[in-house]
């Protein structure tokens, strides 16, 4: 090769750096929030039908326990009887009628409208969600409880990750053991630390309207608040198998009154709380989360309720939970698929890694859950990045690392375009005939190169040469590394002090402002 050639190499190699490193727009990316899934389908229509039919049989002649007395009252006026078993039955006529009538096409509100979604439909959000208890040291594999600090710095994270769409709390603060005080806190510090929607739960009703008095002040009073709810309520107002969950109902109906969008999920585990037949633990899942939605229509018809299908999976040699496994994928993507049929907005899980670190395990579990429950179309995907140890631990430099494989999936669910310019066959002449012989500096490589392909932030690709000439570099050290400068430097203060004076004075907040805000310079 001449020093001519070489030169012309190197400079169409840098011009080629330098328009990957150039934003784009948002309408031109290779991957956006809300793209439309629903190409995978791991049933058939008829199965989909025979599903719903057994959830109905399931409501209207098995039914569902300890229902607390307002849900007695509410659901009974509305045609629901109690058998001698002291059961909650749900005539079928009942739950059609509730399907009719149901909230459908709302859209989830950020704190920042750019992170509004429209969660309906085959459009596929990718977000975090769990209640790990511990967080993993990547380096040492060592786990420590999480803190309060640790629900503030993930949110900022989250925040700055372009793949990861919603933030719904990840990790319990172990520090504060009360009650009340971890509720309002883990709102507080969620919303704090991120402009995109947040979802968290509580566990009890007043904790709820303390928190709800705090989201009126950052939205500027209640009315609008209820314009434009940025929270949602995560409520497990159900006990698998098919009892009510008393606390979590009072507080759904908090939420439901108090104009919070709620997400009602099931979470029941495949041969422990659900049946071991992947069939089965789908069906009693949908009827779980439809008693759920006629409840809520009874309080407020039309209310905005996310259809959560969250079954998880057991490892039955030895009845651990399995989060990472294909089981779970093909589970998951079926919930999807439930959601469709009864055209609600659906969320499910994916993501959750049996592996404790983020290793080469965690990787290819979080992928191929990530790329098949996205194909299928589901609207909201929770536990989406970070979670290990099937939902007991957490890793910070995961959420750097998942957000590559999510942005990659993303690629998978957005397709190949095919038209007249796609095709290509004008490229191919120019090229072949009279031509390079390549296309390596074709007009429309160059126009392509950003709008067609995604680059990880993260993941490897260099030559074996180049990567040996740098050190041999881990992805994980650039994991580590990405999580220290975003914490370093990533600060939010969309929430007005004054805002943030009145919350402090009315409620126990308990993380020092200092620890929300760049650290003071040290002078000597």
């Amino acid at each position: 090769m001449s020093d001519v050639q070489a030169a012309g190499r190197r400079g169409g190699r840098e011009a080629r750096r330098a328009l990957r490193a150039a934003p784009l727009a948002r309408d031109i990316r290779p991957v956006n929030p809300g793209m439309e899934g629903g190409r995978y389908k791991v049933l058939s229509d008829a199965d989909v039908q025979r599903v719903h039919l057994a959830a109905l049989d399931v409501l209207e002649n098995i039914g569902m326990a300890d229902a607390i007395p307002s849900c007695v009252e509410l659901l009974t006026s509305k045609g629901c009887t109690i058998d001698s078993n002291g059961r909650m039955r749900f005539p079928r006529a009942l739950v059609e009628d509730t399907l009719a009538i149901a909230g459908r096409h709302f859209p989830l509100y950020g704190q920042d409208p750019q992170h509004d979604m429209e969660p309906w439909g085959k459009k596929v959000y990718y977000g975090t969600a769990g209640a790990a208890v511990t967080i993993v040291d990547p380096v040492t594999g060592a786990y420590r409880e999480s803190t309060a600090k640790d629900c503030f710095d993930i949110a900022r994270l989250v925040d700055t990750m372009e793949h990861i769409h919603f933030y719904q709390r990840t990790v319990v603060p172990r520090d504060l053991p009360d009650p009340a005080e971890m509720d309002i806190n883990t709102c507080y510090l969620s919303v704090s630390g991120t402009t995109k929607h947040v979802g968290t739960s509580w566990v009890h009703p007043d904790h709820l309207k303390a928190s709800l008095q705090m989201l009126h002040h950052i939205a500027g009073g209640e009315k609008q608040w209820r314009e434009r709810p940025f929270v949602s309520q995560s409520n497990c107002f159900v006990v698998p198998p098919l009892k009510f969950a008393s606390d979590a109902c009072r507080c759904l109906e908090v939420a439901v009154e108090g104009g919070m969008p709620v997400l009602l999920l099931s979470a029941g585990q495949a041969g422990a709380t659900a049946p071991a037949a992947l069939a089965g633990s789908l069906v009693q899942e949908v009827a779980e989360v439809l008693a759920g939605l006629v409840y809520v229509n009874a309080i407020v018809p039309g209310h905005p309720a996310i259809f959560g299908l969250w079954p998880f999976v057991s490892d039955l040699r030895t009845g651990a939970m399995s989060g990472g496994s294909p089981e779970q994928a093909l589970l998951s993507s079926a919930c999807a698929q439930m959601a469709h049929f009864y055209d609600l907005t659906g969320g499910t899980s994916s993501g959750i890694s049996d592996a404790k670190l983020p290793d080469v395990q965690a990787g290819a579990e979080k992928g191929y859950n990530h790329a098949l429950v996205g194909n299928a179309g589901a609207n909201l995907i929770y536990e989406a990045a970070g979670m290990h140890a099937s939902l007991l631990g957490f890793s910070l430099e995961g959420v750097v690392l998942d957000n590559d494989v999510i942005g990659s999936c993303q690629r998978t669910i957005k397709g190949i375009e095919i038209s007249d310019e796609t095709l290509s066959l004008d490229v191919i002449r120019d090229a072949v005939i009279g031509g390079p012989g390549h296309y390596l500096g074709s007009a429309q490589t160059l126009d392509m190169m950003q709008t067609e392909y995604i680059y990880p932030k993260m993941h490897d690709r260099l030559s074996h040469k180049e990567w040996a000439e740098l050190g041999r570099p881990k992805v994980l050290d650039r994991a580590i590394a990405k999580v220290e400068e975003v914490l370093s430097s990533h600060w939010p203060s969309h929430i007005p002090d004054a805002i943030d004076d009145i919350i402090r004075e009315e409620l126990p907040i308990r993380l020092d402002r200092s620890e929300m805000r760049p650290p003071v310079p040290v002078t000597v």
